[in-house]
C-alpha cells in the first residue's frame, strides 16, 4: 500500500458536470480533492458514508437536511450519514472532501 499520494500524479475523472475529482482510497475513508466550475449544481442525495469538507478556494452554497449556507475558503462542512443534501459552486472551487467508511462507487476502488 502506498503512503504518499501526489495529486499532480492522480488522473481526474469527471462525475457529474463541472465536478472534477482526483480520488485516494484507504482502508476506511475515501479522499477527494475537487476542481468545481462556476454554476456546476450537485443534485440532491444522500449517502450512508459521513462527509467532511474543507473549502480551500471559492464560494460554495450547501444546503444540508433543509438548511443552507454558504461555505468559503476556509470554511468546513460535516455531513451526517444518510443527511439529504445538494449545493452550487458560486464561483470556481477547490475543496477537499473525506468519506468515512470509504466510497465503493467512486473511481480508483
Amino acid at each position: 500500500m502506498e503512503h504518499l499520494h501526489l495529486f499532480d500524479g492522480i488522473e481526474s475523472h469527471e462525475l457529474m458536470p463541472g465536478f472534477h475529482g482526483k480520488f485516494v482510497h484507504t482502508e476506511g475513508m475515501t479522499l477527494v480533492l475537487w476542481e468545481i466550475e462556476a454554476g456546476a449544481k450537485l443534485p440532491e442525495h444522500s449517502h450512508p458514508q459521513e462527509q467532511v469538507t474543507l473549502m480551500l478556494s471559492g464560494a460554495f452554497e450547501m444546503t444540508i437536511d433543509g438548511n443552507t449556507c454558504t461555505c468559503k475558503a476556509g470554511g468546513m462542512l460535516t455531513i451526517p450519514s444518510n443527511a439529504v443534501h445538494s449545493g452550487k459552486a458560486l464561483s470556481p472551487v477547490t475543496l477537499f472532501d473525506v468519506f468515512r467508511p470509504g466510497r465503493d462507487d467512486f473511481p480508483g476502488k
